[in-house]
């Protein structure tokens, strides 16, 4: 099942505020589970990370990191990303390991799966 994007600026804040919260070298992800059906996430790059090819270079990883996850993923769950500051200069694969670990701290998958 196909991801949708959140958009709204409530939605971001629900998950700011009331969301569970895991941080690393290259990745702050926030998760909460939903009542809807399948996974909704945002993806957020402030002018801190750089330039506007530096922000769209680190939401095209953290994308791409989060689609390879996806079908791992039980029940539906409304996830924020926010890029750090090295997140452009790294390989989707080092995010990746980052987001598979706050996925498995926060219960969104199995280690079995």
């Amino acid at each position: 099942m196909k991801s949708q994007t959140l958009k709204e600026n409530k939605d971001f804040r629900r998950l700011y505020y009331r969301g569970e919260s895991k941080a690393s070298k290259y990745l702050v992800t926030y998760a909460m589970k939903s009542r809807g059906k399948g996974c909704r996430y945002g993806i957020t790059t402030s002018k801190k990370i750089g330039n506007a090819v530096e922000r769209n270079r680190s939401r095209r990883i953290i994308r791409a990191a989060f689609s390879e996850l996806e079908p791992k993923i039980c029940g539906s769950w409304d996830f924020v990303f926010v890029a750090r500051g090295l997140t452009s200069k790294v390989k989707m694969q080092e995010v990746l390991k980052d987001m598979e670990n706050h996925f498995t701290e926060m219960g969104v998958i199995d280690e079995k799966a």
